[in-house]
């Protein structure tokens, strides 16, 4: 797919933002009148006001979200008349593609040929892919012998309340809306006050398709009023969160306060990335960690921040980072070309400069990047920021930073690598790269994360599930394990009498 033919900047300055709240299948004010800037990154501009929610607008979602529930418009449906209003909204996504694209850019700073080739298309494709699951899952009958008869079916939860981070504002929410959706729950989603923009015209395109009105709300707001509220009520029946691992201890903290809802946190990560002598190629190595952390600005929760490298190699291949680091040198994110734009806002890029200095200051080595750029067009940018000489224990080390910055740590032994890449309070993901077969599979089994990746990073698809051990959450995103979350498991038993 090229963008070369379109004018971004153009686009951008004849675009319109609609930022009122979607409750009830239509477009309202918050209930108290009340809005916030939405600001954009790339260069400070104002995009428009959005409905700043409350407590109050979220009732209202969740009202209407219960009623649509109680009385089946949704999920009482055929299954073949979900997956094809889900599939409808699919296409109407792919249909408008270069406007969510463009949402997505100036509300977040991503690189629009990001947004339009990878964001926008699998956000579609999960849509898509719960849709055709509809009519695939089966219940079961347990073997209970000849004299009764036990059916095990899945059953909508109700109503599914869906709090999204700013990184991938589209997809993140596509990862809750299709299994959630196609199980038949109504949702209300509070996208972050960071980046609404999208999750706004996600519901107008959900409508446009034959979604029932009120099946999905989205309020717009601050995690503190709109967001706690939601976690909160007692007629959500669970959360889906994606967020940091703080706020994933209050979502908890709310359930316990309120109804004991269920909560399916997906967190943080320091994903680790060990590089073993044995490889045989570690220029295409250096490329895919480089390619991998940079990403998204580095704003991933499971980009490879940790680099863990054998002594024997740690030099050479420090160099070979740094050279690719330079590639993704941040310039502007309306241009087609780009590879590296802004940071979500200026709280981010002070998160992130502050974890620079750091690092500095605890003794690790800048080998690249390390300072803020761009600054001259009122935009967030920090240069990619390689260090070497890093401790396990240092801070660049142990916390997540969210922007792009690579610590480098050296290891001796397998035996060391292994316990260096486990000793961190999250486990999403971590890579192996080694060219021994048994050691790959030896490493790979000793590794405590979600996923993974031997030689190679972040090759993914909505088949496989999504998701971390220990301080990285709970529950899985993507999969048929993502209806997990959303379903009731429900054994009706009945006596057969001889």
């Amino acid at each position: 797919m090229t963008t070369t033919a379109v004018d971004w900047h153009e686009r951008a300055a004849t675009l319109k933002p609609d930022g009122r709240a979607f409750i009830g299948g239509k477009r309202v004010a918050a209930a108290s009148g009340e809005t916030f800037d939405c600001i954009s990154p790339i260069d400070g501009r104002l995009l428009g006001p959005v409905a700043r929610c409350r407590a109050e607008d979220v009732h209202f979602a969740v009202s209407d979200g219960r009623a649509a529930f109680g009385d089946g418009r949704w999920g009482q449906r055929p299954p073949s008349e979900r997956k094809r209003i889900l599939q409808a909204f699919a296409e109407k996504m792919l249909a408008a593609r270069e406007e969510l694209a463009l949402l997505e850019t100036l509300d977040m700073g991503k690189p629009i040929g990001n947004a339009l080739s990878a964001d926008v298309p699998q956000a579609a494709r999960c849509i898509a892919w719960y849709a055709e699951a509809i009519d695939k899952i089966y219940g079961e009958i347990a073997p209970t012998g000849p004299h009764a008869l036990a059916l095990i079916q899945r059953e909508p939860m109700g109503v599914i309340g869906a709090i999204v981070p700013w990184n991938y504002p589209m997809l993140m929410a596509a990862w809750k809306l299709g299994p959630a959706l196609a199980a038949g729950n109504s949702v209300v989603l509070k996208p972050s006050e960071k980046s609404p923009l999208t999750a706004l015209r996600l519901a107008e395109l959900a409508m446009e398709a034959g979604l029932p009105p009120g099946v999905f709300n989205v309020v717009p707001g601050y995690g503190h009023e709109a967001g706690e509220a939601l976690a909160l009520h007692d007629e959500v029946d669970a959360i889906g969160f994606t967020g940091s691992t703080r706020v994933g201890r209050k979502m908890l903290e709310y359930a316990g306060r309120s109804n004991l809802k269920r909560v399916y946190n997906e967190l943080g990560g320091k994903s680790a990335f060990l590089v073993f002598p044995d490889f045989d190629d570690l220029d295409r190595c250096a490329e895919t960690v480089a390619a991998s952390i940079f990403y998204n600005q580095g704003e991933s929760c499971n980009a490879p921040s940790r680099l863990l490298v054998h002594e024997a190699i740690v030099d050479d291949f420090a160099k070979r980072v740094a050279t690719e680091a330079s590639k993704y040198r941040p310039a502007d994110p309306l241009d087609a070309a780009t590879v590296m734009g802004a940071l979500v806002d200026h709280a981010q890029l002070r998160t992130v400069m502050s974890y620079i200095e750091a690092g500095r200051a605890e003794g690790a080595q800048v080998l690249a990047g390390g300072a803020q750029t761009r600054a001259e067009t009122g935009g967030c940018y920090v240069e990619p920021t390689v260090f070497g000489g890093v401790r396990n224990d240092m801070r660049i080390a142990r916390e997540e930073i969210f922007g792009p910055v690579l610590g480098i740590i050296c290891f001796k032994d397998e035996a060391e690598a292994v316990r260096l890449a486990n000793d961190s309070p999250y486990g999403l993901q971590a890579s192996v790269w080694s060219s021994h077969i048994d050691r790959a599979h030896r490493v790979a089994r000793a590794l405590r994360a979600g996923t993974v990746h031997v030689n190679q990073y972040d090759e993914d698809d909505i088949t496989v599930p999504f998701g971390g051990y220990k301080q990285s959450g709970n529950g899985r995103d993507k999969s048929l394990h993502a209806l997990d979350k959303y379903t009731e498991l429900k054994t009706t038993w009945l006596r057969i009498n001889s």
